[in-house]
């Protein structure tokens, strides 16, 4: 017969093989961008809802009302236990329909609202630029948190990581926003395309991150400043050229809260399941 100090060294070696064994992201946790489902929304609101919805996903991130209200489309979500944590807008609308962009999220539910590029000429991005959209990103960011309780989000797509000052121009965006009025959404993909790496970013930015961009770039494809790639170059998570694990250990340590999955391919019957069973298995 086992001792009683036996049975506690046999416990304490179960507990702490347990411990290290948790998930690196709860099932809750786990999101999805509605762009993955552009064409399935336009063409069925509630059915792709309910797909998105078998697979598991209750967190969303919108970036297309669909030809719904903020209201009609918050109910579908509340008539199937499901979210919207994240709005995505255009830079047009989040300056010039402020109010009209607040009042959706929050009819929405949402948090955040997003954008995910700020104008400028394809294949380059200048100072003035950036300049321009640290301006409007503190001026509007403000009037989202002081008179709506919303937190405004900018979501990198590439094109920001153009050389300054011994940084990137991502760098001068960060670092002049204010913090209290606008945080950022981590594309993984669009900080690895230019030759970044996202563990970096998060190391260095921390609390900046409030949610992050879940896709993979297929293997043998090479980046460049253009923030563009072709669609079918998004796989799998876990089958690509990017460490996911490391980055969502490295989100974990920063507080980000919400992951959502980015999969612009026409394989996403084949893909999403994939990438959330490759994200639900992941242990520490």
């Amino acid at each position: 017969m086992l001792s009683k100090y036996c049975l506690l060294g046999v416990a304490i070696v179960i507990g702490t093989l347990a411990c290290e064994s948790q998930p690196i992201l709860s099932p809750k946790e786990i999101g999805m961008v509605s762009y993955t489902y552009r064409n399935e929304f336009a063409n069925d609101v509630p059915a792709t809802l309910d797909e998105i919805q078998r697979l598991g996903i209750v967190d969303m991130e919108f970036s297309n009302l669909f030809g719904q209200t903020a209201q009609g489309l918050r109910k579908l979500l509340d008539e199937r236990k499901m979210s919207c944590s994240s709005f995505g807008v255009s830079y047009g609308d989040l300056v010039n329909k402020t109010s009209e962009v607040a009042e959706n999220a929050n009819a929405l539910g949402a948090k955040y609202v997003r954008v995910a590029s700020i104008p400028h000429e394809r294949g380059s991005f200048t100072l003035e630029e950036a300049e321009k959209a640290v301006t409007d990103f503190n001026r509007v960011g403000k009037v989202l948190r002081d008179e709506y309780g919303l937190l405004f989000i900018y979501h990198n797509h590439g094109f920001e990581f153009h050389p300054h000052e011994g940084g990137t121009l991502y760098d001068y965006i960060v670092n002049n926003t204010d913090p209290e009025y606008v945080g950022f959404e981590l594309d993984i993909l669009w900080a690895f395309f230019p030759g970044f790496d996202p563990v970096e970013l998060l190391e260095k930015y921390g609390s900046r991150y409030k949610a992050l961009h879940l896709k993979d770039l297929k293997q043998g494809v090479e980046g460049n400043l253009s923030g563009s790639t072709a669609k079918e170059n998004d796989v799998a998570l876990g089958t690509g050229q990017i460490d996911i694990i490391a980055i969502l250990k490295a989100a974990k340590s920063a507080g980000v809260m919400h992951y959502y999955i980015e999969d612009e391919s026409d394989r996403i019957d084949e893909q999403v399941p994939q990438s959330i069973h490759y994200l639900k298995n992941l242990r520490n």
